[in-house]
């Protein structure tokens, strides 16, 4: 049987993280090693790209351990035919300031047939993602995120003849500021496909800002022990000519 490198490395992940979470003795603690959520969105609208065109449910599982985290998070459109999302990660965080984050995204075709573990590269529909962020400090409320593709189902890089050289590599930026619950954001493509050899960009047609907006947060609060946070963002996508106002409650 054909192993694939990536099913063995997130198996190994997820044992490791077995291994590391349920040897504790203490149930509490055990449970304070995994998070649950699920946001109900209005739109899916990732990086200055909306993913559906409808309301999306958004749930997540983590565990977490010294800095390091393993988990899943998923995005399903609620009109079936639009963008569903399965994504599997890794991650480490020093000091709460700096992450370092792999991402495996994947996008089932729930309405057609997939193949979740097909692999190979020319065929799969997975995407693998590094990416490097700043998170912020109380003092210093900025953050700064760089993210790269670099292997599976990436926009393609041509030969001037048009056969396929390879991954374009997509590359991402983004900086941010919050000011008590507000958050402004300004996202940057850094790839610069050639469209006269007829690349296409896996975030935009040239490098230019492609994600600009504001996020406001305010907690709905239903009695004295239970409240939901909503979040509405103002997004645009200046190199599309877009723009899109999102709502969201996060459980």
């Amino acid at each position: 049987m054909k192993k694939n490198r990536l099913s063995l490395l997130f198996a190994i992940a997820i044992m490791l993280f077995a291994n590391i979470s349920f040897s504790q003795t203490d149930e509490a603690k055990n449970n304070d090693l995994l998070s649950v959520s699920c946001d109900l969105m209005s739109r899916y609208v990732w990086r200055g790209t909306d993913f559906g065109a409808s309301p999306s449910i958004q749930p997540g599982v983590e565990f977490n351990k010294g800095g390091f985290a393993l988990g899943a998070w998923g995005a399903y459109a609620m009109n079936l035919t639009g963008a569903q999302e399965a994504d599997l990660y890794v991650s480490y965080t020093y000091n709460d300031m700096v992450s370092i984050i792999v991402t495996d995204y994947f996008f089932p075709n729930e309405v057609g047939a997939y193949k979740y573990f097909d692999y190979d590269k020319n065929t799969t529909g997975h995407i693998l993602e590094t990416s490097l962020s700043f998170n912020g400090t109380e003092k210093l409320p900025l953050t700064f995120l760089l993210a790269a593709n670099v292997w599976g189902a990436d926009a393609q890089s041509l030969n001037s003849d048009a056969t396929v050289k390879g991954i374009q590599y997509s590359t991402y930026a983004e900086l941010g500021y919050s000011y008590k619950n507000i958050n402004a954001f300004m996202g940057f493509n850094l790839t610069d496909p050639d469209e006269n050899l007829g690349e296409t960009g896996f975030y935009g047609n040239g490098f230019g800002v492609v994600n600009l907006g504001l996020t406001a947060t305010k907690d709905i609060k239903f009695t004295d022990k239970f409240s939901l946070p909503l979040s509405v963002s103002v997004i645009t996508n200046p190199q599309a000519e877009k723009i899109y106002l999102v709502a969201g409650i996060s459980f």
